[in-house]
């Protein structure tokens, strides 16, 4: 099948194929004209690395756990169990400085709200 199709298939645009074949992520196989071509297999593909991105990982951290699916091993899946561990390790920093951010940004809004309140009081005016 063509890219078009693929794209299609998968639920994904055109442009993030060959962006994740840029990346490596993600092998066609060339007509004498240039042309990609893909088999039915990289429709699963595709929607596993679709997967990999919701789950917030980068390209790299991606391509680094492919040998997992690519060449499945004892050795291999636990690479991926550790990769997989530093990332969710990351995700809960982030969050967490998320969630600071949140509540700096909560007590600048009731402190705006108290401002207001007092330049509505009678006593204001």
């Amino acid at each position: 099948m063509r890219i078009g199709e693929l794209a299609a298939l998968a639920g994904v645009s055109v442009r993030s194929l060959r962006y994740y074949e840029e990346q490596g992520l993600l092998a066609s196989v060339r007509s004498a004209s240039g042309q990609r071509h893909y088999t039915r297999d990289h429709v699963e593909r595709v929607t596993f690395l679709q997967r990999m991105y919701t789950a917030g990982l980068s390209s790299r951290t991606i391509a680094e756990l492919l040998p997992c699916v690519d060449s499945p091993s004892e050795e291999n899946a636990d690479a991926a169990l550790i990769r997989m561990a530093e990332e969710r390790e990351r995700l809960s920093e982030h969050i967490a400085d998320l969630v600071h951010t949140r509540d700096a940004l909560d007590e600048l809004m009731a402190v705006n709200r108290a401002y207001r309140e007092r330049l509505n009081s009678p006593a204001a005016g």
